[in-house]
């Protein structure tokens, strides 16, 4: 099933910041006319859509291997503790999806246009001095000079 469809626990918190139902997110994102928060959200929301998704296929192979009718030599604590790893790990990385999609929903600018920013450049203004010669060299005779007119 794709991580689209599939719900996690934060639909709810996704629907209410951005007031549209999580599929019509998708669509808006694959369109094209989603915002770089959606985007980021949305991203987030799959990998967290993983991550439930291995919790409960943890936990349901620990309900299996404890279950009442199964036969108690069956269990293995090696098995178990092989499975209480993953379950940690599984843990873990949802806890961490949903930490980081709740820190993008708390830091995201609010919907709407954004505010027109006024942008001030710097130009720096370059000052030179002209280094001056050890010896200035004569100035020909008749350099600078006009012309004289013709009558």
């Amino acid at each position: 099933m794709s991580v689209s469809v599939k719900p996690t626990s934060q639909d709810g918190v996704l629907e209410a910041a951005f007031g549209t139902p999580v599929d019509q997110l998708y669509a808006a994102a694959t369109a094209g006319t989603a915002s770089p928060a959606l985007q980021r959200a949305l991203e987030l929301r799959s990998f967290l859509a993983v991550a439930e998704e291995q919790v409960a296929c943890v936990r349901g192979t620990i309900h299996q291997a404890t279950s009442a009718d199964r036969d108690p030599v069956e269990l293995s604590a090696a098995a178990m503790r092989f499975d209480a790893q993953w379950l940690e790990a599984a843990l873990d990385a949802r806890d961490s999806y949903t930490a980081a999609l709740g820190e993008l929903l708390r830091t995201m600018p609010p919907p709407g246009p954004a505010p027109a920013r006024q942008v001030q450049l710097a130009q720096p203004k370059i000052t030179t001095a002209l280094p001056l010669p050890a010896r200035a060299a004569p100035v020909p005779v008749r350099a600078g000079a006009a012309r004289a007119r013709r009558p």
